[in-house]
């Protein structure tokens, strides 16, 4: 019975000290450099991804998607005055504003925080009939071989990619899980990566 309860208090503590998606530190820089717009912005986030942890994938998917579809869209010239610019999510969030890609950065991250596996998701490009134009979006394979479910800025709803018949799939990138010699043969892609990474481990705001 001893035993138990200090299994128990341990898990409790374990959970307790849980590292959190967004430090309080960045949170209160965040209120700093923009508002307390979007300084609540954050704080809802941090509250959204703590009560999805013990939840099923599906509504992790759901959830993350909706949160973030909130966000205003915006075009990377119009928000940085650059042609192509892969925002942190913590940019994103905090100026409530970003393209295609930035939709897809913030929402891998929190769900890779969620403890979804990086390998089963994909920065997908697309090409959208409905828009005529070049797409980024999400997909989730819950195995290598599965149809895959799409996270889209464009849609509310989190489909299988059968029925996104408005996208036509163009190539898969995740950063996280390619060869070095895929890292190769996309370099232009993969030194986004590179350089989102590591604004990401600066706590680029």
């Amino acid at each position: 019975m001893i035993l138990k309860y200090i299994i128990l208090f341990l898990l409790a503590l374990t959970f307790a000290n849980a590292e959190a998606y967004v430090s309080q530190d960045m949170i209160n820089n965040v209120a700093k450099k923009y508002n307390k717009f979007a300084e609540n912005r954050f704080i809802n986030m941090e509250h959204k991804l703590e009560g999805l942890q013990d939840k099923t994938t599906i509504i992790k998917l759901n959830t993350v998607n909706t949160f973030f579809n909130q966000v205003n869209y915006k075009s990377d010239m119009e928000n940085y005055n650059m042609a192509d610019y892969w925002a942190t999510p913590w940019e994103f969030l905090a100026r409530d504003a970003g393209d295609c890609e930035d939709y897809v950065i913030a929402k891998y991250f929190a769900l890779k925080y969620l403890g979804i596996d990086p390998k089963q998701m994909y920065f997908t490009y697309v090409k959208s009939t409905q828009f005529k134009e070049a797409h980024m979006v999400l997909t989730y394979f819950e195995t290598p071989t599965s149809e895959p479910l799409v996270l889209d800025n464009n849609n509310r709803f989190v489909l299988p990619a059968s029925k996104r018949v408005d996208l036509t799939p163009v190539y898969n990138f995740n950063g996280d899980v390619l060869s070095a010699s895929a890292k190769k043969a996309n370099q232009k892609t993969t030194q986004k990566w590179d350089d989102l990474i590591l604004n990401i481990k600066k706590g680029k705001i």
